[in-house]
């Protein structure tokens, strides 16, 4: 079970918050990281406090959405907190993934597809006419493309999208048994998005509401 990944969402505001998350959710029987959002990396101290993380992944969730030249100066700008993974918007086209990607170094430039937080009906009001599959088939192909390091999509869309994209997919709107849903539309239990072929998951609220130890052992739990 240590192979398998799983990032830890630290969707807050509040350091000690997150210090409490960190600590609570060490476990040897998984692969931990930690995954840092707008929210937090946006606060006062925020990013300072990232800087000084040691001996974790860090999962910088910034989903970079701009001109290519503006999404390679950001991910410069990134690289003094030495974080591992970096998220990139496939709709910003493949000149600024191959933008990001050239001046990454070491850190690992992950596409995100489209956001769980959509449906087909809720994509179209955006101005799409293709359908989440179809969409989301054409971004894993640009990913492809440009050589990017990750993908994010549901695990919905994973079995027919690692025929495509060969390297390290990454599906959050992951769920335990009985948690409800909220503002996600794309949701799958950790055991079955591994079974559909995710090699690293996101998992947020599912962990680190409520008492997090107890959730991470109910997480460790569902996946045997």
């Amino acid at each position: 079970m240590k192979n398998k990944k799983i990032f830890i969402a630290c969707d807050t505001s509040n350091i000690s918050k997150v210090k409490k998350i960190i600590k609570l959710s060490q476990t040897k029987k998984l692969k931990i990281g930690y995954k840092f959002g707008l929210e937090f990396l946006n606060t006062k101290y925020g990013r300072s406090y990232v800087s000084k993380i040691k001996k974790k992944i860090i999962f910088a969730d910034l989903k970079l959405n701009d001109i290519p030249n503006t999404c390679a100066s950001a991910v410069k700008a990134i690289k003094d907190l030495k974080v591992n993974y970096l998220t990139i918007h496939i709709s910003s086209g493949i000149d600024a993934l191959i933008a990001a990607k050239k001046v990454s170094g070491k850190i690992k430039i992950v596409g995100v597809s489209t956001l769980t937080s959509l449906n087909d009906k809720k994509l179209k009001q955006t101005g799409h006419t293709r359908s989440i599959k179809n969409l989301v088939i054409k971004q894993a192909r640009l990913a492809k493309k440009a050589n990017l390091d990750a993908l994010v999509c549901s695990a919905h869309e994973v079995p027919y999208i690692k025929k495509i994209f060969k390297k390290e997919i990454i599906t959050p709107g992951i769920r335990l048994i009985g948690d409800k849903s909220k503002d996600q539309k794309r949701i799958m239990t950790p055991k079955k998005a591994f079974e559909n072929g995710a090699n690293s998951l996101v998992i947020g609220r599912s962990v680190t509401e409520g008492n997090i130890k107890k959730n991470i052992e109910k997480l460790i739990k569902s996946l045997n």
